[in-house]
Parts: structure tokens; C-alpha cells; sequence
């Protein structure tokens, strides 16, 4: 069965935030179903287990990342810096189907695995450097279904703004919104399977191509309980 390209849930819809440019699409089409893609990219991912520093002590993150990209794609956060692994077939497949629909070129992604309902994500903004200062940020989705949620940097009275990331969902972050807003996930009280989420970004190799970035680049909830996956694979 070819895909449909054209689907309602293959359509991005905008997320109302102020200052913010969110969109969301509710499923990405792909050639594999997406219990088959998690498992893939459970088994053939090279996890690891980093430290960050908070308020000057050093954690083990409470979830296992990857780094992927273009060669030279170093990428640096909370004092964790993450060299390249290069693209697998498979991260390079879902990366060119992501392209498509953003309408936008990356060269590295970063991948989070959420073992269970503990692991987590701290507030922050994806604003350092090397993204530049209006980067796209697409977050594709596979696994159990967590709740991403928005807080806005200055205006306290703003709601936080909560996206249920379902599995083959796709979010995309464009424009101000790292500028304007933190977004993090929690742990959950009720016991949750996995999840993996893979952000694509562009880096900029130096200081020079920051500079020269435009707003708009032109540069070449299935339950996975009933499969257990294998351990991931640590480096």
C-alpha cells in the first residue's frame, strides 16, 4: 500500500501560542509502521548515558541520547559536549521524510530514549549557538505517548501550553519560539513503556554561518508493552 502523503493527519496544524511559530501533525507517513521503526531504533541506536551539570553538580541525565548528523556537527548543552556519529540508513530515511513536510534541510539529530515513566526532560529553550537565532526544530515521536509542555519565558501569566506527543507525530518549532519559550517534559505517576523522540536541527559549523542564517533556511498511541525491546545498546 503506497502512502498518503495527503491524509488529514498528514497535515500540520498550528498550535496557538503567542510569540511562537508551533506547529503539529499528528502522524508522519512512512513505509514502516511505527512499531516497527521504534524497535529499529531501539536496537540500532548507540545510546548513552551522559552526565549534565546542574547548579554546578554533575547528574546523570534521567533518559539516554544520541548525536547523529553531517560530519563536524558537534553540538554543546548544561556542559555536555556530543560529537557526530554518522547517519544510519535508517535516521537518513526518516530524516529525508521529515525534510519533506518542514520544508527545511538538517544536518544532525538528536535522539532521546524515555525508558519509563521516570525518565524526563528539564525546561529549557534550544537556543544555543551553534542553532542560530531563529533555528527550526522538528521532533518526530515513536513509542508511548508523553506530554510536551510550554512555558513562556516572560509573561508568568500565560497557561502553559501542553502537546500530547503521540507515536508518528511530528512537531515542528520555527521563529522566535526558543527565544520566547522553555519547553520540557515530566515524569509521569502512572507506569508508561518507552518512548523515543529524534529532534533534527541545523548546525553551524562557525560564527560565520550564523550570521548568514535566514529565518527560512534555503541550505542543501500503540502501546509498545507487547513487545518488550531488547536493551538498548550503550556506548
Amino acid at each position: 500500500m503506497m502512502m498518503d502523503l495527503f491524509a488529514a493527519d498528514a497535515r500540520f496544524t498550528p498550535v496557538l501560542m503567542e510569540d511562537a511559530d508551533v506547529s503539529f501533525m499528528t502522524h508522519m507517513p512512512m513505509d514502516m509502521g511505527d512499531e516497527e521503526l521504534f524497535q529499529r531504533l531501539h536496537e540500532e541506536t548507540v545510546w548513552r548515558h551522559e552526565h549534565v551539570v546542574v547548579w554546578g553538580k554533575k547528574h546523570l541525565q534521567p533518559r539516554l541520547t544520541a548525536w547523529y548528523g553531517d560530519p563536524g556537527r558537534s553540538y554543546s548543552y548544561s556542559s555536555t559536549e556530543m560529537h557526530a556519529l554518522p547517519w544510519t540508513n535508517l535516521l537518513l530515511q526518516l530524516k529525508q521524510r521529515v525534510e519533506e513536510f518542514a520544508d527545511t534541510e538538517f544536518n544532525s539529530v538528536l535522539l532521546n530514549l524515555y525508558r519509563d515513566h521516570r525518565d524526563r526532560m528539564g525546561f529549557h529553550s534550544d537556543n544555543e549557538r551553534e542553532l542560530g537565532p531563529e533555528p527550526t526544530i522538528a521532533s518526530l515521536s515513536y513509542g508511548e505517548t508523553r506530554t510536551l509542555l510550554f512555558k513562556h519565558k516572560r509573561k508568568k501569566g500565560l497557561p502553559p501550553k501542553s502537546v500530547a506527543l503521540t507515536s508518528g507525530s511530528l512537531l515542528l518549532m520555527k521563529g522566535a519560539t526558543q527565544q520566547n519559550w522553555n519547553h520540557g517534559i515530566n515524569s509521569e505517576s502512572a507506569p508508561c513503556g518507552p518512548r523515543i523522540n529524534l529532534t533534527f536541527r541545523r548546525i553551524f559549523a562557525s560564527s560565520k554561518d550564523v550570521r548568514r542564517k535566514t529565518t527560512t533556511p534555503k541550505w542543501p498511541e500503540p502501546t509498545l508493552r507487547s513487545v518488550p525491546p531488547k536493551e538498548p545498546r550503550l556506548l
